[in-house]
């Protein structure tokens, strides 16, 4: 796969909904239920972070939910691409980028959406291929006002801010032009997901895929 190819694949992805949730799962047997309530409140895409034991249990679980688009995030090493694909999921994110992870990426086919928090980086993604980055730690990177600030020089790369984007600033984010969906994890909170609560967890999805952009 070329950064070409997964840049336009990402960004369909990206272009599914407004937010795509950004999960923590700790326990594999809540993954099923919670991906079926993300995609039934709207939002078919979800990051499931490689940061707990059970995350690529439930990358398996999640990639069976009718409707749903499960990518694995904290990609770091070829290592954990190839255990992600293997898993199924159907895109990657990365909290930055190396030439091992997009190269693993590349020869996986698995479509990757590269972090960036420069416009250096940036651009060093956009020589190899990659037009749909992360922009990541978006708030500690500036927020909306650097994001906008590396727009206007580079309007032909587009991105999906992470990193404490919350209700209070989603839409500002969203209406950005070089913004074509951010990730969040309000729509997911631990004690919705520790009590089983998945009609509150689908209430919080439908507001988010309500949010402009």
């Amino acid at each position: 796969m070329t950064p070409q190819d997964a840049s336009k694949m990402t960004r369909e992805v990206c272009a599914a909904a407004p937010i795509v949730p950004v999960l923590v799962v700790d326990d594999a047997a809540s993954a099923a239920p919670l991906a079926e309530a993300l995609v039934a409140g709207g939002l078919p895409a979800l990051e499931v972070t490689l940061r707990t034991a059970g995350a690529l249990d439930a990358i398996r679980a999640m990639s069976k939910v009718e409707g749903g688009i499960v990518g694995a995030g904290t990609l770091v090493t070829p290592a954990d691409v190839r255990a992600a694909k293997k898993a199924g999921a159907r895109f990657g994110v990365s909290p930055g980028a190396t030439d091992a992870l997009m190269r693993a990426c590349e020869e996986e086919d698995l479509p990757l959406l590269p972090g960036a928090a420069t416009a250096s980086e940036a651009m060093q993604l956009l020589e190899r291929g990659y037009d749909m980055l992360k922009f990541f730690p978006a708030e500690a990177s500036g927020g909306a006002p650097a994001l906008k600030a590396i727009g206007a020089p580079l309007p032909q790369i587009s991105f999906c801010p992470t990193g404490g984007v919350s209700p209070g600033n989603a839409e500002t984010y969203l209406s950005l032009p070089n913004v074509v969906c951010a990730g969040g994890s309000w729509v997911a909170p631990t004690d919705l997901v520790s009590a089983g609560d998945w009609a509150g967890i689908e209430d919080l999805a439908k507001e988010a895929s309500k949010l402009a952009r």
